[in-house]
């Protein structure tokens, strides 16, 4: 039985004295979360991401405890979890696609025309085959948002952690989104387990969330 890629074991979100948040994202699913601005929905992203440590309780990812882990593993670790923060992260002094490349050129031993023959397929695979010489400042939101999404899948990780990905975008670009960060479809679901936390959701992606909740005063409801 393949392992659950996300658990959450009674991990506080708003303090020691908050409640504590269980939660297990099944493999090939899209699973949201969503909350209010002080829920602490948004710390789920970065508590998967091991940027943040659990004040207490259990997280696991892929099957690991990445408070356990050594820094240098951890850092390792993170690559197998494509990971969009909130907003976009680009770098504004690189262009889109210097972006997008980032974690080929920094975390891995790929030539430099390999990567840039995996560049010219990352950006056709995201829509921005003719926006990759754009800077963040003359790029347009969804391209933004799409050249994040590549440079977060760089690493085609079995894991996705999206944070309010579909602020700003139009339905189409919302749907779009979502299906590249699911990777497409198999037998099992979804390619990549996608897990989404932010405010809200739109209207025109929430049939392509197998499971839903909603995280009010420190307690998930499941929707749906």
């Amino acid at each position: 039985m393949v392992p659950a890629p996300l658990v959450f074991v009674d991990v506080p979100l708003n303090g020691s004295e908050a409640p504590t948040v269980t939660l297990e994202i099944p493999p090939h699913r899209a699973v949201s979360v969503v909350g209010g601005e002080n829920s602490g929905v948004h710390l789920m992203g970065r508590l998967a991401l091991g940027l943040i440590t659990p004040k207490a309780g259990h997280l696991t990812v892929l099957g690991k405890e990445l408070a356990t882990l050594p820094r240098q593993e951890l850092l390792a670790y993170r690559r197998l979890v494509g990971y969009l923060p909130a907003g976009d992260g680009l770098l504004q002094n690189l262009t889109l696609g210097q972006n997008v490349a980032l974690p080929l050129s920094f975390g891995s031993d790929f030539s430099e025309g390999e990567i840039e023959s995996r560049l010219d397929i990352m950006l056709a695979a995201a829509g921005l085959a003719n926006a990759g010489h754009l800077r963040p400042a003359q790029a347009n939101d969804e391209q933004r948002r799409r050249a994040a999404l590549a440079r977060a899948l760089a690493f085609d990780p079995k894991l996705v952690v999206l944070e309010d990905p579909f602020v700003g975008l139009t339905d189409r670009a919302s749907r779009s989104i979502l299906e590249t960060a699911r990777g497409g479809e198999i037998e099992e679901g979804s390619r990549r387990t996608v897990f989404v936390v932010g405010s809200s959701l739109p209207a025109s992606v929430i049939r392509r969330f197998e499971i839903r909740y909603r995280l009010i005063h420190g307690v998930l409801q499941q929707e749906g």
